[in-house]
């Protein structure tokens, strides 16, 4: 089953979404419209906005104020996919020529930049300080993971500890805040609040592990980027952590990270089909899992109504996706 089929009753609403996304990045500078609408156009889940709905269904849902903070963490997604990109020197996001190998990089830099502030601007509709400062700390904290990447590139001395504080900021805290975001539109009650934010937090952390074993696992039009991606830019995942526990392999990892220049894509091949053969794929598998069994402990809390399902099938659907 696809993932969308999962929430398709939300479709009217997601379609609310798409159009006030379009309206909101629709900047009238010609270079800063057409960079945006081709970031926008290059799709992607929505899973944030439909976390967002899902979470809302628990309290008073009303689609004017949930689609506010739906579509203002849709474009903080979007504006941080445009920074990675200048970050990573990503030449393909999704299949399709990322904003910085279209333009450049000062103008993929800037569209980031603007995106972020539409996402502000847009959120400031929903009359809820509580919501403002949520959304502000989870947009440091997202930046605080962006320059921890940068700084653990090409990095040997870090651990799973490092690993895993880095894609809470990254990843897994946007998806949590979309999940209380949605209910503190809906006046959900706390105790329910927090337990659909444990839910998004656990479920990011797993999407992540995930994202980067199918860095390794996945064919390049499955990936819509070159498989091994992440370890051409310098980048330290999780099944290359726990690989590393063999010594002949982190000596070979060591020796290219003394010359990065040495990593391409050809180079790497030996590395990706060792990491294939290893246990390191089944080990983070196997931390995804415990991450998923804990989101589904967080459902325990939550009245039995039919997004409460739906969150639970998307978390199937999560620990067993292919891209």
């Amino acid at each position: 089953m696809k993932l969308a089929m999962t929430y398709s009753y939300l479709k009217n609403d997601l379609d609310k979404i798409e159009e006030a996304l379009n309206q909101t990045i629709h900047a009238k500078h010609p270079v800063l419209r057409e960079a945006s609408i081709q970031l926008l156009n290059a799709g992607g889940k929505r899973l944030r906005p439909v976390f967002a709905l899902l979470s809302g269904m628990f309290g008073d849902y009303n689609i004017d104020r949930i689609k506010t903070v739906a579509v203002s963490l849709e474009l903080i997604h979007m504006a941080s996919l445009v920074h990675d990109d200048v970050i990573d020197e990503s030449e393909l996001r999704r299949g399709e020529p990322t904003v910085k190998a279209k333009w450049d990089n000062r103008i993929a830099m800037y569209t980031g930049d603007y995106i972020f502030a539409r996402s502000l601007e847009y959120l400031t509709s929903l009359e809820n300080p509580r919501a403002h400062k949520i959304l502000a700390e989870t947009m440091v904290e997202l930046t605080i993971g962006e320059m921890e990447q940068i700084k653990d590139k090409y990095d040997l001395n870090q651990n799973v500890r490092n690993y895993l504080r880095r894609i809470r900021r990254k990843t897994a805290l946007l998806i949590s805040s979309s999940c209380q975001l949605g209910a503190i539109a809906a006046n959900v009650p706390l105790k329910q609040e927090k337990a659909l934010y444990r839910y998004g937090y656990y479920i990011g952390m797993s999407y992540q592990i995930i994202d980067d074993i199918l860095d390794f696992t996945s064919s390049e039009a499955q990936l819509g980027k070159p498989a091994g991606s992440d370890l051409l830019q310098g980048n330290l995942t999780l099944p290359v952590l726990y690989a590393m526990s063999d010594n002949q392999f982190k000596n070979q990892i060591e020796s290219f990270f003394n010359d990065p220049s040495s990593l391409t894509q050809e180079a790497i091949q030996p590395l990706l089909q060792q990491i294939k053969g290893s246990d390191a794929i089944n080990q983070s598998f196997k931390l995804s899992n415990k991450y998923l069994e804990k989101a589904y402990e967080s459902l325990n809390e939550l009245p039995n109504i039919k997004s409460k399902h739906t969150l639970k099938d998307i978390a199937t659907y999560i620990g067993k996706r292919k891209s």
